[in-house]
């Protein structure tokens, strides 16, 4: 399925607040802020009207350096890697969108993605550039995500997370345990590890809570409801191999098998799902229930 090109939304743009120098021009301060990125490369934007000020302005080659200049740009990642999976729009009104995420799609902009992100593909589908998720998924985990349609509401629809006041549960496919006794809570701290990317349980007050239960075996693998309280990074992943029962075909737990920016291998995605969100609503107070209609198979 091919999709639209994506219109200039806010999906895709960055803020600078110019620091203090004795540039002469914003172009030179760019040139020096952004190494990476050649004076070529930002003339083709200047002249494209990619780079703006504080009003919404094209700023050009002449433009005058100040320190604290607010300059807005849309970054541009050259022959982005096109995520061959489509996402679902499961609900949507004036406040509130639920999508179903594939696999290897991040939620919003990072690194080599800025076009390929849930984030960007429904703002250009709904053409709304007010959507913000409310919560994230790692790029490889596969299901829910909300996101606020309206910057009035979008708070009420936060404190849900902040407040704790949201049930979530996951699936997962991961390696028997004969020797442990399910259901189970796991209640342990995470930290950082080595290299940046990945976490580890570490000495100290807990931080992180998960309810883990079986709800199927087959052969040597489960399949496993996870209901996590908190939601630290890579919570569930580093707490099932914690367990001894890392989930399949994660890249990064329990052992580091692949670098963080290492190709994709489309036909061996990480075996874990957000499969439902449910939380009274705080504008209707109505109930509301959401299940992803994505699958794990053995």
């Amino acid at each position: 399925m091919s999709l639209p090109p994506m219109p200039e939304a806010l999906a895709r743009r960055s803020t600078l607040h110019l620091p203090q120098g004795d540039w002469a021009t914003v172009l030179d301060c760019l040139c020096a802020h952004f190494p990476a990125i050649s004076r070529e490369v930002w003339l083709d934007r200047m002249a494209r009207g990619r780079v703006l000020d504080a009003e919404q302005q094209p700023v050009g080659a002449e433009h005058a350096y100040k320190v604290g200049l607010r300059i807005h740009y849309f970054r541009e990642v050259p022959s982005e890697i096109v995520v061959p999976f489509v996402e679902s729009i499961l609900y949507a009104d004036e406040h509130l969108v639920v999508a179903d995420k594939p696999h290897f799609l991040p939620v919003t902009p990072s690194g080599g993605y800025v076009e390929q992100t849930l984030l960007a593909r429904l703002v250009r589908r709904l053409g709304n550039p007010q959507l913000v998720p409310i919560h994230r998924i790692d790029r490889l985990t596969a299901g829910l995500v909300l996101f606020s349609a309206n910057p009035a509401s979008r708070d009420a629809y936060q404190a849900l997370f902040r407040d704790r006041q949201i049930d979530k549960s996951y699936e997962a496919i991961a390696p028997a345990l004969s020797d442990v006794d399910f259901p189970l809570l796991r209640h342990t701290r995470l930290g950082p590890a080595e290299p940046f990317f990945r976490m580890q349980e570490v000495a100290g007050t807990p931080n992180s809570e998960t309810r883990i239960e079986v709800r199927e075996v087959q052969g040597g693998l489960c399949r496993y409801g996870l209901y996590p309280v908190t939601g630290k990074k890579h919570q569930l992943r580093v707490h099932l191999a914690a367990l001894g029962a890392g989930i399949c075909n994660d890249p990064f737990y329990p052992q580091l098998i692949a670098a963080s920016d290492a190709p994709d291998d489309y036909a061996k995605p990480l075996k874990l799902l957000a499969q439902e969100l449910s939380f009274v609503d705080p504008l209707s107070g109505e109930l509301r229930q959401f299940k992803s209609q994505l699958t794990l198979d053995w």
